[in-house]
């Protein structure tokens, strides 16, 4: 892979100090300049302005993603279910519980074009098939979209909302779905990008305004970028194994910012795990599409 000449190699550049245990779900708030990440088994959401510290803030046991609300806060996926914080608040109110199984947790997700708010789940011992794709409407109803799931990871839209990318870890695949008009329902999934065993298996995953995938390699020490029809691009390496997300974000949206994970790594061993990386392609990202809460809700 590294000698073909067609794929460009970079490297990213440490950007915090490993302030996580395991950082995941980067995401970039416009309402107030801002990127958002998670420290998630720490249960801390992570916020910075670029340029400067790194605020901490206690949501729940598990941070598992969070994404924006128009007119201001963030949804949550917590441990065993959704959370709103609403703008000015420190603590989120969580809405009920989806299960009780204290086996089971949230893992990655994100809002589509019609402004729902996906999560998936994953067994803490990532046992097989024991995860499912969660969805929060505006109303604040919820749903289970898809059952089967291992290690429930990256989902993204394309910003018309008629295609959805979803990694289900273990199968090392990117998967594509359509995306009903007007309902937003998945159908038709089928596989775009497939990780080879040892390039690591993919994570976080995000899109440009080219339509290109970038995606987390977890175990791989990289992001790799992807053409909509599947071929590699480019690769971003990193110093440290466990690579986790990636997002736009910036004024600009012009830079990649990419979390890791310093999950089982002694810290003398390696002093990049759970870091913040940044990149600068020559490609910029997309707005992220935010939650929508009906007015009543």
């Amino acid at each position: 892979m590294h000698s073909d000449s067609s794929v460009a190699v970079h490297r990213a550049e440490q950007l915090t100090e490993n302030r996580a245990e395991h950082g995941e779900g980067p995401v970039w708030d416009e309402a107030t300049g801002q990127l958002h990440w998670v420290d998630m088994l720490a249960g801390d959401l992570l916020s910075m302005v670029p340029g400067g510290t790194v605020g901490r803030t206690k949501v729940g046991t598990v941070a598992a993603v969070a994404r924006p609300v128009v007119g201001g806060g963030l949804v949550l996926a917590l441990e065993r279910g959704f959370a709103l914080l609403r703008p000015g608040n420190e603590t989120p109110e969580s809405l009920p519980e989806l299960w009780s199984d204290p086996s089971v947790r949230m893992n990655d997700g994100g809002c589509d074009a019609l402004g729902r708010f996906y999560a998936g789940s994953m067994a803490y011992d990532e046992s097989p098939g024991r995860g499912a794709l969660w969805r929060l409407h505006g109303d604040l109803s919820t749903e289970r979209v898809l059952d089967g799931v291992t290690i429930s990871n990256g989902l993204v839209w394309t910003p018309d909302g008629g295609t959805a990318y979803y990694v289900d870890t273990p199968t090392r695949r990117i998967d594509r779905f359509d995306v009903t008009p007007g309902t937003g329902e998945l159908h038709d999934r089928r596989p775009v990008v497939r990780i080879p065993n040892e390039l690591g298996a993919p994570d976080g995953l995000t899109l440009d305004a080219a339509g290109c995938l970038w995606v987390a390699l977890w175990q791989g020490g990289a992001v790799h970028r992807y053409s909509p029809e599947g071929e590699l691009l480019t690769r971003v390496e990193l110093p440290t194994p466990q690579v986790t997300a990636c997002a736009f974000g910036g004024t600009d949206l012009d830079t990649l910012y990419i979390t890791t994970s310093r999950q089982g790594i002694e810290n003398r061993e390696d002093p990049h795990a759970g870091a913040l990386f940044h990149f600068d392609p020559d490609v910029r990202g997309n707005r992220v599409h935010p939650f929508r809460i009906e007015e009543d809700a």
